[in-house]
């Protein structure tokens, strides 16, 4: 019996063999297409990354060698590159005298409204001293304050004399006076409906 075992699996593949690889072919698809179903968009997104830092190096790669021409070549014109320098130099110093210009003003203009405020404190403290009304005083100086802020000379308009829109014994509540429009309340009781 041992030479029938031995000539059917030496004669060519026998039934153990391919089965062992169906089942490990199945076994492969199988976790393949688990794995596909839980984390494909993952690996899918993993793969575009992978390929574009790749892209990214090879890039990079080939621009040293033309870097390495250009550094050369700044090398060689050194004057250019002091040229530059002194430009940037000068406008970085540019703009750094604008700002503190602009902080100089701020500044003025923060003392100045300091000094304005505490100079309403005063005259204010002065009028409360003097028993009068402090906030009188402070309308009239913020008027003031504005008119010497303007450009131009105003000059104050007077009111004229304006009559009332309607005659003294006019009383909306009496129902006289008001012309022929009035209004009468509607009729108690129930509605006429069917």
């Amino acid at each position: 019996m041992e030479l029938g075992d031995r000539g059917g699996a030496g004669a060519g593949p026998g039934p153990g063999k391919p089965a062992l690889e169906r089942e490990g072919l199945e076994l492969l698809q199988h976790t393949v297409g688990a794995l596909l179903s839980s984390y494909g968009w993952y690996i899918l997104l993993a793969c575009v990354a992978i390929y574009l830092i790749v892209q990214k190096i090879s890039q990079n790669l080939r621009m040293r060698p033309n870097s390495q021409q250009g550094a050369a070549g700044a090398a060689v014109e050194p004057d250019m590159v002091v040229r530059r320098q002194e430009a940037l130099l000068a406008s970085r110093l540019r703009m750094q005298e604008e700002l503190n210009a602009q902080a100089e003003r701020y500044k003025e203009k923060q003392r100045q409204l300091e000094e304005q405020k505490r100079r309403q404190k005063i005259e204010m403290w002065e009028s409360m001293q003097e028993g009068k009304s402090y906030k009188g005083n402070l309308k009239l100086s913020q008027q003031e304050a504005e008119s010497g802020a303007s450009t131009s000379s105003a000059v104050p308009k007077s009111k004229p004399n304006k009559k009332p829109l309607r005659g003294g014994g006019y009383n909306p509540l009496s129902g006289e006076g008001g012309g022929t429009c009035s209004w009468r309340p509607g009729r108690r009781g129930p509605s006429a409906g069917g």
